[in-house]
């Protein structure tokens, strides 16, 4: 993955699967997952959109670099590779985070938007999340990988989520870990700014029932301050709901974004 461009920033291009023809559709993953998260969604969206899946820098087959780097900076530079300039995004968690910083930094070339239990600014810590964070910390000081994989997978599966669900996220999760405990604590991520006041695509908000309370709190915080915003609010969901129900998040996808 050779550097594009970037003066403060390395930026390159993120491994990523191209799948399908017609209207873009980028999907982001989760931070406790890849770009696998998406294989039970891969094959039906590729029937009517073309299905963009990169892998996050230190996360699947995207390397953590020795600089600092922008998640923003290197997807808009792969949207900027494959020739598209407007696109539908979904993110998961984290990804989601990473699809409100693309969509304030370039409002015009986002379409609509899921997000699916996204992480973002603008909500304190509640005490459940405080306390996920304080175990995944101790046994990652520990170099109990396993145990903090585990903790992962029991913590953001709801009950829907059957045992391949579970034994997929522990894989992503399991190699997520080794690949930014490799790297090393000097690795510097940068995040731009996001003023959610620019973001005019349509965008559905996913929250999960059976989620930490954090991120049902950011669900309603996103759904009030995004400026055309709709909740949905899934009585049967954990933290990854594509994983634990994915043909009705298929369809939910679909709804969203055609």
């Amino acid at each position: 993955m050779p550097p594009i461009s970037g003066r403060n920033t390395l930026v390159v291009l993120l491994r990523h699967t191209v799948s399908g023809a017609g209207p873009p559709l980028l999907l982001l993953h989760s931070t406790a997952a890849d770009s696998r998260q998406w294989d039970p969604q891969r094959a039906a969206l590729a029937a009517h959109w073309t299905v963009i899946t990169p892998d996050l820098r230190g996360y699947g087959g995207s390397p953590l670099p020795a600089v600092a780097y922008s998640n923003t900076a290197d997807v808009l530079a792969l949207l900027d590779d494959l020739g598209i300039e407007q696109t539908a995004v979904v993110g998961s968690s984290g990804g989601g985070w990473v699809a409100l910083q693309v969509a304030s930094t370039a409002p015009d070339r986002i379409t609509s938007l899921v997000l699916l239990c996204a992480d973002a600014d603008g909500v304190e810590p509640t005490a459940d999340v405080r306390t996920f964070a304080a175990q995944e910390d101790a046994l990652l000081q520990a170099g109990d990988i396993e145990a903090a994989t585990e903790l992962n997978v029991v913590t953001l599966l709801g009950p829907e989520a059957d045992a391949a669900a579970c034994e997929q996220l522990r894989v992503m999760q399991d190699r997520a870990f080794r690949v930014q405990l490799a790297a090393g604590e000097d690795v510097q991520e940068e995040e731009p700014a996001v003023d959610l006041s620019r973001i005019s695509a349509r965008t559905t908000v996913v929250a999960g029932r059976h989620d930490l309370d954090f991120f049902g709190l950011i669900a309603r915080h996103l759904a009030s301050a995004l400026p055309n915003a709709e909740l949905i609010e899934l009585p049967w969901a954990g933290h990854l709901p594509n994983l634990e129900r994915p043909a009705e998040i298929t369809e939910l996808i679909v709804r969203s974004v055609s």
